[in-house]
């Protein structure tokens, strides 16, 4: 990623949609053929713009809302504009729309602002996040009368772009990534997150809705011992949710859980993302990319150290490799006395970078 004499190596691990599964995986960064085993779709090699890669599929639940993506070749519409690597996590909830829509449209929202900018930087990444945004929800202005749910579909949108040695991250919701890197002399990996996170259990979350919202008392409600914008969804940045964004969907027919008392001038839950932009060191080893519910039993050195235990020499035993993270997760949340079959991992992308 810093120099062509590093090699480089993707492991995504992500939950299959069941319905248009074909559809909803695609990995248009390389050959979209792979292999079948139980509950397993796996690719063991393929060819990104910054090296090599391997994906897996693992099917964990029924009903999935969640989308992962991953883009590698030309960042722009034009043949003299940047190239990179486009990964993406789009985790959903109340349906699975959003997330779908997220995965049509963003990146090439991204490649139009890269154009028009003639180059790749945060204020494009923004400029993409908030035009899917204004998609969505003319989207949902067209379906309101006949598929009103739709208003109450959103999705947490993590983004991680490598392009000219550099590394951009953005999100908007509670998905995380975090950095494994080589420091001090024994060369122990050591996490550093890279996100920022947008939940309202946090006070600093918190405080920026009162802000925002100081005539509103109710903009963050305590309940069951969680904090809850509107006392309905923990999240304060999003993709969708429309029935907290826009008034005119804060009514019937959308159904009562997902209406508010009163009503608001300006949006409650925003879309901008929160961007870090990163040049890519020697000493950084891997990526981890997930949605909350990895993050909700492992810290962010436990995630890192799992990883780094991983073996990743052989690349002929990319699928043994990704059996074995998941093992070793799943092994880990019965220590801890949280065996669910909801605990499996949703989204998890590792970057392994080292000398050829």
């Amino acid at each position: 990623m810093v120099t062509t004499t590093l090699r480089k190596f993707v492991y995504p691990c992500w939950k299959p949609s069941i319905e248009n599964e074909g559809e909803n995986s695609s990995t248009r960064g390389g050959d979209p053929d792979g292999r079948v085993d139980g509950l397993w779709w796996y690719k063991d090699s393929g060819h990104h713009v910054n090296g090599e890669f391997s994906m897996a599929v693992i099917q964990a639940n029924s009903v999935l809302e969640d989308q992962c993506q991953l883009e590698s070749g030309p960042l722009s519409l034009v043949d003299t504009g940047p190239q990179g690597t486009f990964v993406g996590v789009y985790d959903g909830h109340a349906g699975p729309e959003a997330a779908r829509f997220i995965n049509d449209r963003l990146f090439e929202n991204l490649k139009k602002f890269t154009s028009e900018d003639q180059g790749m930087s945060a204020d494009v990444i923004s400029k993409a996040y908030l035009a899917t945004e204004e998609e969505f929800l003319s989207l949902v202005r067209k379906q309101w009368l006949i598929k009103p749910h739709i208003a109450s579909v959103g999705s947490c949108c993590l983004v991680g772009i490598i392009c000219n040695g550099m590394l951009y991250i953005a999100n908007a919701g509670d998905s995380r990534a975090v950095l494994g890197r080589e420091e001090g002399d024994l060369k122990e990996v050591k996490a550093i997150q890279l996100s920022s996170e947008h939940n309202a259990n946090l006070e600093s979350v918190r405080e920026e809705l009162r802000s925002l919202h100081p005539d509103d008392p109710q903009v963050v409600v305590l309940k069951h011992k969680v904090w809850r914008v509107k006392g309905i969804i923990q999240v304060s940045r999003s993709i969708g949710d429309a029935y907290l964004k826009r008034a005119e969907f804060n009514r019937e027919p959308l159904l009562p859980k997902f209406r508010t008392p009163g009503t608001f001038e300006k949006p409650i839950l925003l879309a901008e993302p929160s961007v870090l932009v990163h040049r890519l060191l020697p000493s950084d080893q891997f990526l981890i990319f997930a949605s909350d519910g990895l993050w909700e039993h492992l810290s962010n050195q436990e995630a890192i150290d799992i990883v780094n235990s991983c073996p990743h020499h052989v690349l002929e035993k990319k699928k043994s490799t990704i059996e074995k993270l998941v093992n070793d997760l799943t092994s880990h949340f019965q220590e801890k006395g949280k065996e669910r079959k909801e605990s499996i991992p949703r989204n998890l992308w590792r970057k392994i970078t080292g000398y050829c």
